[in-house]
């Protein structure tokens, strides 16, 4: 089993793609807790070149809401982690956390059944994109 939904854009900016997948999530329920832009922080931190690349930490407040009621240490695998990658100009690579996956490890049926009604959102966001 995968441990991430992903798509890739051809023809777009890295912009343009941290743009419609914020969209997309939003779309979905989804709003965007952090943006992380690992490119600037790792030559900040490091002095090291990388490509774009920005993780952002999505979280659909319901249903974080019923994953902390069913489990309350579920909060160490929130909020669900949405990548944005650039390793070829033009061609933008989107993957998304599969929380199904993620979450196998905890054994709460009550979880899983959110875990899957997450995992149907973000393949949904995914796809739209």
């Amino acid at each position: 089993m995968s441990y991430y939904i992903s798509t890739t854009l051809k023809n777009t900016t890295f912009k343009e793609a941290i743009d419609k997948t914020t969209a997309a999530l939003k779309e979905e329920g989804f709003g965007v807790l952090t943006e992380i832009d690992i490119k600037a922080t790792l030559k900040k931190k490091l002095d090291a070149d990388f490509y774009n690349y920005t993780i952002l930490g999505a979280c659909n407040p319901q249903m974080a809401h019923q994953a902390l009621q069913a489990e309350n240490k579920i909060g160490t695998m929130l909020p669900c982690n949405v990548i944005v990658q650039e390793r070829e100009p033009g061609i933008v690579e989107v993957s998304a956390v599969d929380p199904a996956a993620s979450m196998m490890a905890v054994e709460n049926d009550s979880l899983a059944e959110i875990a899957k009604d997450v995992q149907k959102k973000l393949t949904k966001v995914i796809k739209s994109i």
